[in-house]
């Protein structure tokens, strides 16, 4: 018989061994708990990923299908259609619903039928995201043969399995070639920041390098200069990328008091200090290497004209100039624009006064640059290209400043005898639509340059009205660097 202490040892060990049984049968049951947790969030992001796949899969059925409707409502109402790649001639993408309806519905008529190859469709580690590489194959019309891409494509969705954006990849070279628009492809701008000295102040500028740049190689090069009050991202700049592209080195700056350049007071307008930070810009292209000495010319559009031709009239390394639109006014002229003999003597007055308190306060007075209400604005008028964003009254430029100290300078400057000291080869490009066009022609005759040569465009427009057409609008800017480019390659 087993005595009452080993009774009561087998009990404990009992005990022990059904405690240890229940505590090892709850652990086991936790893993299966978190493994039946993971299957259901691996199925749901399977399952979600599957639909996204499949919604992929639609869309591209629905191209080959052209069908608009069905494309267009893969998409969740602020859905984003991204063209990276659209290089200037094909549209950047659209935005909502019925701007991706209209991007694609005038695309199916233009061909006889489209194919797509999906070669790997990937959904992401975040399921909403699908990664598409793809052939295209489009049938062109009139029999003009079938153009193929390579594309890559990604498609994010929201929680409800809508298209939330597109992004479109493809080789634009390629796209281009195949719609023969190639010649339209905006080439790539090589354009460096750069800093000069004038008169011991740091001017701020930006150089631009024709697409076929090559170490070691001399080009001509050109200053560009802009209006009055303007800085080098507005027309100054426009002209400097576009003569670039025709094979010279181009520089636009911004002039002392303007941009990003230094001097005080700010926004202060002297055309006769601009004249002489034109000449130093010129002495600044002399030092560069790949810049040839003997082939410097200027370029000036409106006020930037008048800086230009009082450069070359003193400075004889400027070897040709090119106006455009120029702004050539003397004594009399001014009246014409700014309220009579008494208006230009007022306005005189109040420079005089303004200079005296800035030297005895520090404190510079200003008038708005361009206004339609303040008609003591430097600019009063309803003149588009200062006053649209999408034109010249960009970030980089202050239209509500203009230093009342300005005035003097502007108003007593007279460019008109310059012209008989000038002797360089020189093209002026005007109409009578811009502005003072008498005055362009004065000048002209009154030229000492035996290589001289006048080109007027026609326009409907009034004067002054013309004018800012050739600061930034297509036909007349694309004239001006035509007739520029040719005269430059002449005579530099």
């Amino acid at each position: 018989m087993l005595s009452q202490s080993s009774i009561s040892k087998i009990f404990l060990l009992a005990l022990a061994s059904l405690f240890f049984s229940c505590s090892n049968s709850k652990q086991l049951g936790k893993p299966q708990t978190r493994m039946s947790q993971l299957n259901q969030q691996q199925n749901s992001i399977m399952e979600t990923a599957n639909k996204n796949k499949a919604s992929v899969k639609a869309f591209f059925k629905a191209l080959e299908d052209e069908n608009v409707e069905d494309l267009v409502n893969l998409f969740a109402e602020d859905a984003n259609h991204i063209n990276p790649y659209h290089s200037g001639i094909f549209p950047k993408g659209a935005k909502g619903k019925e701007e991706i309806r209209a991007y694609w519905t005038p695309v199916f008529p233009n061909f006889e039928g489209m194919s797509f190859n999906l070669q790997e469709v990937y959904a992401m580690e975040d399921p909403n995201m699908v990664f598409v590489k793809y052939q295209g194959d489009i049938k062109l019309k009139e029999k003009a043969g079938i153009y193929s891409n390579q594309y890559y494509s990604t498609f994010k969705f929201n929680k409800k399995g809508e298209i939330i954006e597109y992004v479109e990849i493809f080789n634009p070279i390629v796209a281009a070639k195949g719609f023969g628009l190639l010649d339209k492809i905006k080439q790539t701008v090589m354009k460096k920041n750069v800093t000069f000295r004038s008169e011991g102040l740091e001017l701020a500028g930006h150089l631009y390098y024709p697409s076929d740049f090559t170490e070691g190689k001399e080009y001509p090069a050109l200053v560009i200069s802009g209006s009055w009050t303007t800085v080098k991202e507005q027309m100054a700049g426009l002209y400097a990328e576009k003569l670039s592209e025709k094979g010279f080195i181009t520089l636009a700056f911004d002039f002392r008091n303007f941009g990003e350049s230094e001097g005080n007071p700010r926004y202060f307008e002297s055309p006769s200090l601009k004249k002489v930070d034109i000449e130093n810009a010129v002495e600044y292209l002399e030092s560069l290497p790949e810049v040839s000495n003997s082939k410097i010319g200027a370029f000036g559009v409106c006020a930037g004209a008048m800086y230009t031709v009082m450069a070359a009239a003193e400075d004889d390394k400027i070897k040709a100039v090119v106006t455009a639109a120029s702004w050539l006014h003397d004594a009399e002229a001014v009246k014409l624009f700014y309220g009579g003999e008494e208006g230009v003597q007022a306005k005189i007055k109040a420079a005089q006064n303004a200079k005296r308190s800035y030297a005895e306060t520090g404190i510079i007075d200003y008038i708005p640059a361009i206004s339609e209400t303040d008609e003591n604005a430097a600019m009063f008028g309803p003149y588009d290209y200062y006053l649209n964003p999408e034109r010249g009254a960009i970030k980089e430029w202050s239209n509500d400043k203009f230093a009342v100290a300005s005035w003097e300078d502007w108003l007593l400057a007279n460019p008109m005898p310059s012209a008989k000291k000038i002797d360089q080869p020189i093209l002026m490009i005007h109409s009578d639509g811009a502005v003072l066009p008498n005055y362009t022609k004065k000048f002209f005759d009154e030229l000492s340059s035996a290589d001289k040569k006048l080109h007027w465009l026609e326009t409907e427009l009034e004067s002054p009205f013309h004018q800012f057409s050739f600061y930034d609008q297509e036909e007349e800017v694309n004239t001006v660097v035509e007739e520029a480019s040719k005269w430059f390659r002449s005579n530099l």
